[in-house]
This record gives C-alpha cells, sequence and structure tokens, in this order.
C-alpha cells in the first residue's frame, strides 16, 4: 500500500473526474454507471492504507498545486467517500427508470470528484478551484427534476453562490497577500480581521449560517433523495473545512469575530429547530435541522478565534461531531425513500429512529459522544457565556429530540407510495456505517468516560423532556404555524413583486 499511496492521492481527486467524458457514449452509459459507483474507492483505500502527512506536489499545475493527507482531511475524506460510495448505490436504484439520469449521474460525479479533492488540497488556487467546481456542479443536482420549484431553488442557490465565491476570492486574496504564501499551512499563520470576515461570510453560505441560509431548506427538497442526502452529509461539511483551513484557528485571537460567530452558531441551534417544527415535509424539516446542527459547529470554530488556546480540544471534538452529522444526517435523508417505497413498517421506523436518536445525543449513540466531547473542550473558556453552555447545550439537545419526534410522526402518518425497489441495502449499510464509524474513531478514554452510567442517565433527560412536550402537543391539540421553506426568500419575493408593481405603476402613469 505504501507504494501505491503516492498515485492514490491523485486518484481519489480524478477517479470521478475521468468517467465525466464517457457519459458521452451513449452505448456505454450502462457500464460507466456501474462505473461511477466505484469512483470513491480510491479515496477510501488512501484513508485506510496511507499514512498521515503524505504529500503530492505538482509545480507545473496552476500556481503550484499541492496534495497532502494530514489528519483532518483523512477524516473529512473518509466520511466523505464513505456516504458518495452509499448514496451512489441508492441513486443507481432511485433513478432507474428516470429519463434525465444520465444528467444527474453528470453532475454527481463532477461535484464528487471536487468534494473528495477538496480534502486533500493544501494550497490556495487548488482549493478555490475545487471549491468552485463543487459549488457550480451541485446546482445541477439540485435543478435535476426541471419542475418550477427546482428552477426556483437553483436561481436562489446560484445566487448565493455568487455572492459567496466573491467574498471568498476577496477574502483568500487578502489572507495570501498578507501571509506571502499560496500553501494553506502558512495562510492560517496571519490573521486580517477584514479577511476573516469575509471567509466566515462566503463559506458560511455553505455552512448554513442564519441569514446565509436560504437556499438550503429549498434546494433539499426538490433535489433527488440521494443528492439531498450529499447535500446536507456532505457539501455543508465543505463550507466547515473551509473555515479550518483559511481561519487562524488556534493561532491568534480575534474575540469580536468569534463572539460574533458564536453568537450565530447559538442562533442557528434555535432557529432550524423552530422552523423546522413548524414545516409539514420531512426533507424541509431535516433541512432547518441541518441549520440547527450546523450551528453546533459554529460555536466550536466562534470560541476557536476568541481563545486560541481552546483549540486543542475544539478541533477534534469539532471534527469528531462533522464525522457524526455526515453519517447520521444522510441516512435519515436515504431512509425518507426506504419509508416512500415500504411505508411506516416498524423496522423503517426502527432504523430512522437509530439516526435520529444519534443527532438527539440519545445514549450510547455518537451523538452523546459528540455533545460530550464538545461540551467538554468548551469547559475550560472563561468567554462571557461560559456559565451557559450547560443550558445552551441541553435545551439545544431537547430541540433536536422534539424535532427528531416531529419527524418520525410525519414519516408514519405517510402512506407508501410507488418507489423503486433496491434502496434498504445501501440505507442499512449506512445505517451500520454511521453507528460503528464514530465509536472506531473516538479516543477510548473519553469514549469510556461518556458511557459511565451518570452520563448515560443524564443524557436521558433532554430526550424524556422531548418526548413528554410532543405528548403534551398532541394533548393540548397544538399545531404549529406554518412556515413556508425559504422563510426570508418568501418575504423578499414579496417585497421585490410589490415594488415591482409600484415602479410599473408609475411608469404606466408617467406614460399617459
Amino acid at each position: 500500500m505504501n507504494a501505491l499511496a503516492p498515485w492514490l492521492l491523485p486518484l481519489a481527486l480524478l477517479a470521478p473526474l475521468l468517467l465525466l467524458p464517457l457519459l458521452g457514449w451513449r452505448a456505454g452509459r450502462p457500464l460507466i454507471e456501474r462505473l461511477a459507483l466505484l469512483a470513491p474507492l480510491p479515496a477510501l483505500l488512501l484513508v485506510l492504507g496511507a499514512p498521515v502527512g503524505l504529500t503530492l506536489d505538482l509545480p507545473w499545475l496552476l500556481l503550484g498545486a499541492r496534495l497532502q493527507l494530514d489528519a483532518t482531511g483523512r477524516l473529512f475524506l473518509g466520511f466523505s467517500a464513505l456516504v458518495w460510495l452509499l448514496a451512489g448505490c441508492y441513486a443507481r436504484a432511485y433513478l432507474r427508470a428516470d429519463a434525465r439520469r444520465h444528467r444527474f449521474w453528470f453532475f454527481f460525479l463532477a461535484t464528487q470528484g471536487a468534494n473528495l479533492g477538496l480534502c486533500l488540497a493544501a494550497d490556495l488556487a487548488s482549493f478555490y478551484l475545487l471549491f468552485a467546481l463543487m459549488t457550480f456542479a451541485a446546482y445541477g443536482l439540485v435543478v435535476h427534476s426541471g419542475s418550477a420549484e427546482a428552477r426556483r431553488a437553483g436561481r436562489v442557490y446560484i445566487v448565493m453562490a455568487l455572492l459567496a465565491e466573491g467574498a471568498l476570492v476577496a477574502g483568500m486574496w487578502l489572507t495570501a497577500y498578507a501571509a506571502d504564501s499560496l500553501l494553506l499551512a502558512d495562510l492560517t499563520q496571519v490573521a486580517a480581521p477584514t479577511a476573516v470576515v469575509l471567509l466566515l461570510l462566503g463559506f458560511g453560505v455553505k455552512v448554513g449560517l442564519p441569514l446565509l441560509h436560504m437556499w438550503l431548506p429549498l434546494a433539499h427538497p426538490v433535489a433527488p433523495l440521494p443528492a439531498s442526502a450529499l447535500l446536507s452529509g456532505v457539501i455543508l461539511k465543505a463550507g466547515l473545512l473551509g473555515w479550518l483551513r483559511f481561519l487562524p484557528l488556534g493561532n491568534v485571537a480575534l474575540p469580536e469575530i468569534g463572539t460574533a460567530l458564536l453568537s450565530a452558531g447559538v442562533l442557528a441551534l434555535f432557529f432550524g429547530v423552530a422552523a423546522g417544527l413548524m414545516q409539514r415535509e420531512p426533507k424541509v424539516l431535516l433541512a432547518y435541522s441541518s441549520i440547527s446542527q450546523m450551528g453546533f459547529m459554529a460555536l466550536a470554530v466562534g470560541a476557536g478565534l476568541h481563545t486560541p488556546t481552546l483549540w486543542p480540544l475544539l478541533l477534534p471534538a469539532l471534527c469528531f461531531y462533522a464525522l457524526h452529522h455526515a453519517l447520521a444526517k444522510s441516512a435519515l435523508f436515504l431512509g425518507l425513500g426506504v419509508a416512500q417505497a415500504h411505508g411506516a413498517r416498524a423496522w423503517v421506523l426502527a432504523g430512522l429512529a437509530l439516526p435520529a436518536l444519534a443527532l438527539a445525543g440519545a445514549p450510547l449513540t455518537s451523538g452523546l459522544l459528540a455533545k460530550a466531547q464538545l461540551k467538554d473542550a468548551l469547559l475550560p473558556w472563561e468567554g462571557g457565556m461560559a456559565a451557559w453552555w450547560p443550558l445552551l447545550l441541553a435545551l439545544a439537545a431537547v430541540g433536536t429530540g422534539v424535532l427528531m419526534l416531529r419527524l418520525l410522526w410525519l414519516v408514519a402518518a405517510r402512506p407508501a407510495a410507488a418507489a423503486p425497489p433496491g434502496l434498504a441495502l445501501p440505507w442499512g449499510l449506512l445505517l451500520l456505517a454511521g453507528w460503528a464509524a464514530p465509536w472506531g474513531v473516538a479516543p477510548v478514554l473519553s469514549a469510556a468516560h461518556h458511557l459511565e452510567l451518570g452520563t448515560l442517565a443524564l443524557a436521558l433527560g433532554p430526550i424524556g423532556l422531548a418526548v413528554l412536550l410532543l405528548l403534551l402537543a398532541r394533548r393540548l391539540r397544538w399545531r404549529a404555524p406554518a412556515l413556508p421553506p425559504g422563510d426570508l426568500v418568501c418575504a423578499l419575493e414579496r417585497v421585490a413583486a410589490a415594488l415591482g408593481s409600484r415602479m410599473l405603476a408609475r411608469a404606466r402613469k408617467s406614460a399617459s
């Protein structure tokens, strides 16, 4: 494996991209679809067999490209490749009768290659090129159905993506100028406050920070289920990886900016839950749930910007949370298709309950480990909100529990509909991976500590309270008001329509 490892670095990126031209060969498309399922395997082999620190310099490419497998990139590459592999198997069955499936595979492979390569990029030019390719290729997944709703979601997605790209280009240029280098390892050693704000905003669109989230609840419902799983489980994490690669985390203190990001993270925690409870469609509910869960990760990054000495504790907790969320949220999205095919049978609801309970932080789940490690990493912090962390995280856990129970209720109330066979196997494998992989990655001592009886009993509190709140709501027959997906987009569209009508009326009056 050591002899093959240097070849696996570029192959992890190129394996999906090399299949793109072959999709134009009509007679060979069935074969290409089968080969597309194998495209993430070089990345998985790289994660399993290559040593950390493996580097490949390509001075003739772009401005001098470098691919590198570090500890953070290895973890992101591992869960990304695993989700891409199982989502691809699911997509082959899900889209078997779709006349547009060949177009789907084109954008699927382009997005996959860019996303996997992003985990290995160690220089600014390579990272930005792959991030932009991933962003714009994912547009094809959003608008796949061609419906009016998909086109509307695609317009919002592409407008916000272009605004984000502008912020990223400016932020990256300022950072590179300050560091006098294009290597990502050098960029994190300097801090230009303007550049940091631009990078937070640019990558924050992908993360789904409040006010930058508007594309997310519109794109998830209209994309095919395997694409929704990837958008929420993997592509959101690309924005988080951007923060980790470019921000001066652990090196420079930026308390004002860190406090602002902490506040945005807290807002995301509770806004995502509140907006999700006002949804009637499971896919939209899961989209808002992703906003809430990414709030936990924004909290960790904000604390790292505020107090750099905490970063050695925050980084492993943050990476573990990203792994946990990627597998759990992807499994929930894929499970919706299985529920559509088989109805709300006991085994389907039980399968959905596993990742739902993990997100809520139930005992014996990866979510308990993720939340406990994040809480432990935040405990030494002496900022103004330090005393509130236990209460905030407990309330967020209750909110997530209620939201997940609401999801299961919506799924159980829906009858089975026409859906292709063959979805249960890749979903089951993802459920298994979501249970096993985090336990294999978690530090043994930390995992043992959080399996103490007292910790497990404490974790039952938010789950029990969530159940009581849901039963009380059902008893009182309380029904949350409906919130249209996209929330602020709808308000902005109404304002734009009113202004347009007023301007048109004035123009007509002037003409007469």
